[in-house]
């Protein structure tokens, strides 16, 4: 006679696995929104720095000039374009927490 358990061992393993699977996923998940949220208070305290103590000082290279550039190649030549683009993945990014 065949135990009903032996049947039922490969089936909880896969439930085991899944939930393992899932946990790693979610840590996964917590890591990237710490290193997004860190980076982005970098970006915030060079901002600021730059503003306060001039161009250069706190990473030795422009903030504001890099930052300038990036939405100046997201939305072309005006840059409206790229400025709402850049709010738009701000909205996001507050939508995660």
């Amino acid at each position: 006679m065949v135990s009903a358990c032996r049947f039922g061992a490969p089936l909880a393993r896969k439930l085991k696995r899944e939930e393992i699977m899932k946990e790693v996923f979610s840590q996964l998940q917590d890591w990237i929104k710490l290193v997004s949220q860190v980076g982005i208070g970098l970006i915030a305290l060079g901002v600021i720095v730059e503003i306060v103590f001039g161009k250069g000082a706190i990473f030795g290279a422009s903030v504001i000039g890099n930052l300038s550039e990036i939405v100046s190649d997201i939305g072309g030549e005006n840059g409206f374009v790229g400025l709402v683009a850049i709010l738009l993945i701000m909205g996001i990014f507050q939508r995660m927490r």
